[in-house]
């Protein structure tokens, strides 16, 4: 068998197919521009040449799906897409994101106003150097960090409903929400995707999920390998071992078989593991590796 990561994807790959996001049939294996800001997505990258170098190498690739937000860096990941890849190919569906800002310390602070998420929406046109954001989510605060938590979300999407109606937002989305949320928003405006922490250990929106792809919603996961045990890494190690894979490609190729909705997109500053990443969409799981794993996630 050959090993996964050195399968050659080119525009004539399908990703294992697409699914329609924001008007646009998306192919299902996507790419997150968080990791391109500095550490802690804070401030300039490393190496500004890789960072363009990873972006373009996506598209060439077939991505036709980049997640971002201007409040990554703040303002470096939008700035990088646009030197990268404008004027922007017609399939390319750029999805960003608005709710937090950044201190000067680095630190994540909630900015849901309605004069913020103005301002966030046209911070975001203006470094993506776009006259309309194809998708907009609107990132909701829960009580720790990426864990969803009630709460009413009208204002806010409200908001963008009229930011919408006035021609600078295609589509809307909510990020890291609550079922509850879902069905809320959904009564404010049409809610094309929703962008939450789930993997293979992390399966507290399996129903949401269900539910979503009953109604032709795109769940677009996040931190595939977020919040593992060193016993579940090391299952998971083994599985990919056997089949002479990555944990990463593993876990995205589980991701891709677990239900046509889910696009995730994972990210990385190298093009080598921009690579592997993508070659997960060749990676067939027998049925004693799915069950395996759909076992660690149970027992999570």
């Amino acid at each position: 068998m050959s090993n996964p990561a050195q399968t050659k994807i080119d525009k004539s790959g399908n990703f294992t197919g697409s699914f329609t996001l924001g008007g646009k049939a998306v192919r299902r294996l996507g790419y997150g521009a968080m990791q391109l800001a500095g550490p802690g997505v804070f401030g300039p990258p490393k190496d500004r040449d890789a960072a363009i170098a990873v972006l373009r190498h996506a598209v060439e690739a077939g991505v036709n799906h980049i997640d971002t937000s201007d409040f990554y860096g703040p303002h470096v990941t939008n700035r990088l897409i646009r030197e990268a890849l404008a004027p922007y190919p017609d399939d390319l569906l750029i999805v960003t994101k608005v709710g937090a800002r950044r201190g000067a310390d680095a630190s994540w602070l909630q900015a849901s106003s309605p004069e913020e998420l103005r301002q966030a929406v046209h911070d975001n046109l203006r470094n993506l150097g776009l006259d309309v954001l194809d998708v907009v989510n609107m990132r909701l605060w829960g009580d720790h960090g990426h864990a969803p938590a009630e709460g009413p979300v009208e204002r806010e999407l409200s908001v963008l409903a009229e930011l919408q109606q006035q021609g600078l937002i295609r589509h809307i989305g909510l990020s890291n929400a609550t079922a509850r949320q879902v069905e809320e928003g959904r009564r404010v405006c049409e809610i094309v995707c929703v962008q939450n922490h789930y993997n293979l250990v992390h399966r507290a929106d399996d129903a949401l999920i269900d539910d979503l792809a009953a109604k032709g919603i795109a769940y677009v996961p996040f931190f595939p390998l977020g919040g593992f045990s060193p016993i579940q890494s090391g299952l998971l190690s083994d599985v990919a071992s056997r089949l002479g894979a990555t944990p990463m490609q593993v876990a995205l190729a589980w991701l891709l078989n677990r239900a046509p909705n889910i696009l995730p997109i994972p990210g990385t500053s190298s093009v080598k593991h921009l690579q592997e990443n993508l070659a997960a969409a060749d990676l067939v799981l027998p049925a004693d590796a799915l069950e395996a794993l759909d076992k660690l996630g149970k027992d999570a």
